[in-house]
């Protein structure tokens, strides 16, 4: 029984009030007259003013609650209601004594819905500072860099021939480094907010892929990486952006490259016919990725603290633009790693 249900509340509180009736009815009888309970009109008495006891306070009872407290909690239901859906009158339950289920429940579901977006907030405002503090970090080295090498090429540097070209040639390289991270910021905001244009062409991405790891055999030999290419023997064929997927792999196999074993290692490549999809893994023996690190590889100037110590290179921007360009076709890229053993990452492309 919900005894907060108007009825079940009245008759709760018109027992009491009939039962302390009985009770004192029974003392002041048994104290005034001590031969009273001998008599038969004794309790026909007492049955008969229990009864009109009784159903004059669940009268009054009831009409209290339904008439003027239920009808407050009606407004508090629209209320919360309101504010909720944003609509400014909302159905009421048509039975009086749901009214506090449906209260109960509009504010538990409020609560739940206002303590999840206070956790969204919470998430939000940490990646913003994480971003903050990424950003600086990985414009202050260049900017300190170039800030060096002026101050030296002022200070006499520049009249010296062994010193001035150079420091002059550090300098540019610092401001390639800043004009690249300014271009793939420029490039993850485009396609963030659907500006960039994909120019969708049907093309064999196992041939795409061998052009990608010829650019990038000389890079690999030099950190003694092997690359395995597991071609299927025919074309595999995709309707995808040609020169973003060149993008997307390179950044992956690059990754592999830095973050690889430098004892006997490999990235190998393999390509999987998912009916409607081509799946492409690309898998390294590398450091791994710890778990805590798993879902955050995908953001903005994230690296990950093994990262960081395996090399000082890299702008933790290449595999946010790998997965802003494989959601830009309507696809999913995933990653799965293991500490010490190595790193998958696989992203799918519609067939042609």
């Amino acid at each position: 029984m919900k005894f907060h249900e108007p009825r079940n509340l009245a008759f709760l509180n018109a027992g009491i009030i009939t039962g302390s009736y009985i009770i004192l009815f029974l003392l002041s009888v048994g104290i005034i007259f001590e031969n009273a309970f001998i008599h038969f009109y004794t309790f026909l008495a007492l049955l008969i003013t229990s009864a009109a006891i009784f159903i004059i306070a669940y009268s009054i009872f009831l009409y209290t609650l339904e008439r003027f407290i239920y009808s407050k909690v009606r407004l508090i239901y629209k209320s919360i209601h309101s504010v909720k859906t944003g609509k400014r009158d909302p159905p009421l339950p048509q039975a009086v004594n749901n009214i506090i289920d449906h209260v109960q429940e509009e504010v538990e579901n409020w609560e739940s819905d206002k303590q999840r977006e206070i956790e969204q907030l919470k998430r939000l405002e940490q990646y913003r500072r994480d971003f903050i503090g990424n950003v600086s970090h990985e414009l202050k080295t260049p900017l300190f860099n170039i800030q060096g090498y002026v101050s030296t090429l002022l200070d006499g540097g520049l009249e010296d021939p062994s010193v001035n070209r150079e420091y002059l040639k550090r300098t540019e390289k610092s401001i390639e480094r800043l004009v690249k991270i300014l271009e793939d910021l420029d490039e993850i905001s485009q396609l963030e907010s659907g500006q960039l244009k994909l120019r969708v062409t049907r093309f064999d991405l196992v041939s795409l892929t061998r052009e990608v790891t010829e650019l990038l055999e000389m890079k690999a030999r030099k950190n003694e990486i092997q690359f395995v290419l597991n071609d299927p023997g025919k074309p595999v064929m995709v309707e995808a952006d040609k020169d973003k997927i060149r993008q997307v792999i390179t950044n992956i196999i690059d990754n592999s490259i830095r973050y690889g074993n430098r004892e006997n290692g490999k990235t190998k490549i393999t390509f999987y016919d998912m009916d409607e999809n081509i799946l492409t893994e690309i898998t390294d023996n590398g450091i791994g990725i710890d778990t805590a690190d798993m879902a955050r590889v995908f953001e903005r100037f994230y690296r990950t603290v093994r990262g960081r110590a395996a090399t000082k290179k890299g702008k933790g921007l290449g595999l946010a633009i790998v997965k802003h360009i494989v959601e830009a076709h309507h696809q999913i890229i995933n990653v799965r790693s293991t500490i010490g053993v190595g790193t998958t990452f696989g992203f799918t492309l519609k067939k042609a």
